[in-house]
């Protein structure tokens, strides 16, 4: 880990300089934790599967993980940047845990049980006054571009937003477009991800969380603006420099999420293309916490290993 502040850490940090010296400074300890520390990349562990999924489909496979120490023992054995979860997970671990990782706090979650068709929203479950006495770094929420209940979404984050950047807090957005704007299949079109991206920089986000974008142009419009400007879609890293542009010209962090568990040469061949088109990092979940702790770290350790090779 580099003692002093790096050349990339410095210019990512003034690409934010409209906030107080107390976000930076969170900011700046993200960028410089873990194994990666300095690189200007980032490795994060989020574990709010359990809240979204139930229990059973998040943890069975390894049942360590029923277990909310385990997971934050996992993120700093692996030399993650941070580690991300609901109210109820970091405050089981904050006391034991105070200053050894950068915690995320997750403001909003939904779960599995009831299903709100053409208008998913998740519930605010946490708050900034907590996530500053739990000793986060930072919040995360989840917005879905393309629900009919955006409008509440948007607004909610941007109250959140502006209570957390006062407080000296990062603000880390999950932006999944999902809802009657978009087929199943278009969640993750190239154009839909590039507009998700866009939309959570445009939201204040400082760490934009999007899924790896697929070789599909959703939107119409959009369509014919990709072939006229033979904007090139054909391979992954293609797809992910066009995101990372789409958020600020590169100008905002955003990461990519693991997805639903696959095995590991899936995951690391993923990660080549994530790194080849200028990902900044990646937030893996049950692609890690799934796996038996050793192999877990393995697989970690191959990831942040792609993304400063």
């Amino acid at each position: 880990m580099p003692e002093t502040t790096t050349e990339r850490v410095k210019q990512i940090l003034s690409w934010y300089a409209s906030d107080n010296p107390g976000t930076l400074a969170n900011l700046h300890r993200m960028l410089m934790t873990g194994r990666l520390a300095g690189t200007g990349k980032m490795v994060i562990l989020p574990v709010d599967q359990g809240f979204e999924h139930g229990p059973a489909r998040s943890f069975a496979k390894n049942p360590d993980g029923y277990d909310p120490e385990y997971h934050v023992q996992l993120a700093i054995d692996a030399g993650c940047n941070a580690y991300a979860a609901p109210l109820g997970f970091i405050e089981a671990v904050a006391h034991k845990y105070a200053g050894q990782i950068p915690f995320i706090l997750k403001l909003n979650n939904s779960d599995s049980l009831s299903k709100l068709g053409g208008a998913p929203i998740s519930a605010v479950t946490g708050s900034v006054k907590e996530a500053v006495r739990l000793g986060c770094g930072a919040i995360g929420y989840t917005i879905y571009p393309a629900s009919d209940a955006r409008n509440e979404q948007l607004e909610n984050l941007r109250a959140l937003t502006e209570e957390a950047k006062a407080h000296g807090l990062v603000v880390v957005v999950w932006s999944y477009p999902r809802g009657s704007g978009v087929s199943k299949e278009g969640e993750t079109a190239v154009d839909i991800s590039a507009y998700a991206a866009q939309i959570a920089a445009q939201m204040g986000a400082h760490i934009i969380k999007v899924k790896p974008p697929k070789a599909l142009v959703e939107h119409p419009e959009a369509k014919k603006v990709y072939e006229e400007q033979k904007i090139p879609i054909a391979t992954l890293p293609e797809r992910v420099r066009h995101v990372v542009q789409s958020a600020f010209n590169g100008k905002r962090i955003v990461i990519f999420s693991g997805g639903e568990a696959k095995g590991t040469d899936a995951v690391l061949e993923e990660i080549r293309g994530l790194k080849e088109g200028g990902a900044f990092g990646s937030i893996m979940g049950r692609n890690a916490f799934q796996r038996p702790k050793a192999e877990a770290l393995k697989l970690l350790a191959e990831v942040m290993k792609i993304y400063t090779t």
